[in-house]
């Protein structure tokens, strides 16, 4: 049987991909010449329209806004996804190759914690930070994620270390290797690319998260994502200063992609979200 496709079939498949493409792409492009106009040109006749001068009024306006709720974020983001990756590298290490009594039931409990809906704990949370003195506070905001993020990240890494030969542990412990050297020398070397993607997993979902942000923080204290729907005035909406906040939030995470994806792709490849 011949497996080449026609012409006629190759035509079709890219119109369809094209077709599939544009769908994707246009909001895309609203976002982005609403963001380039004056706040004259923006209106519901001219939204399809290029902007006829461009314009960065938007971007320094809510640039301006969104600033201090910008660095809010990094000081949020960085600390909670190096931390949920480290404990969850130990985690994922501890539970693949230094089997104990319980550990299965141990990981099948941490996994639970995966399926909890953030709704259904989200009032005793609150009581619980405010006993503690972190509600309304960014270290209290990372300590939520880091909890939330600990299952997902101890999967990836216990299904990464589970391909490391226990031959390779046995022989580190009779040359008088601890469980924290082996950890050190042996398997954190090797984890790289399952960091690159719990790295960018933990960095895309704490940056973009919204219900937690909104919940436990102050004024002061709020990352970007909450910062970015204060920016809708109450009588009149700056939809290209709207527009312009919208890219700003997404381009962190954009750049991660960037830097990272290719990582990304090897590390996925290389068992760290293997079931």
């Amino acid at each position: 049987m011949n497996n080449k496709m026609t012409t006629q079939e190759k035509v079709i498949r890219y119109a369809i991909l094209i077709i599939f493409a544009l769908f994707f792409l246009t909001p895309m492009y609203v976002l982005l010449s609403t963001s380039l106009k004056s706040f004259s040109e923006v209106s519901i006749n001219t939204m399809w329209q290029f902007p006829s001068s461009f314009s960065l009024a938007g971007f320094k306006e809510a640039f301006a806004k969104l600033a201090p709720n910008v660095l809010n974020s990094f000081y949020l983001v960085i600390p909670a996804t190096l931390l949920s990756a480290i404990m969850g590298s130990m985690n994922g290490y501890v539970l693949s190759h230094w089997k104990f009594k319980g550990s299965d039931t141990l990981f099948a409990l941490i996994l639970f914690g995966m399926f909890i809906p953030y709704q259904s704990v989200l009032f005793p949370l609150v009581q619980f930070m405010q006993s503690i003195g972190l509600y309304g506070s960014i270290p209290g905001l990372i300590l939520v994620h880091v909890v939330y993020g600990l299952p997902i990240t101890t999967l990836m890494f216990r299904n990464y270390y589970q391909d490391v030969p226990d031959a390779l542990t046995e022989a580190a412990k009779v040359d008088g290797a601890n469980i924290f050297s082996i950890y050190r020398h042996i398997f954190f070397p090797i984890s790289i690319p399952s960091f690159v993607v719990v790295f960018i997993w933990q960095f895309t979902n704490i940056w973009n998260e919204f219900l937690f942000a909104v919940t436990l923080t102050d004024t002061q204290s709020q990352p970007i994502t909450v910062a970015l729907t204060n920016l809708a005035g109450s009588q009149v909406v700056e939809w290209n200063v709207q527009m312009s906040g919208a890219i700003i939030t997404a381009l962190p995470t954009l750049l991660v992609y960037i830097i990272f994806g290719r990582y990304f792709i090897k590390g996925m490849l290389a068992g760290s979200v293997k079931g």
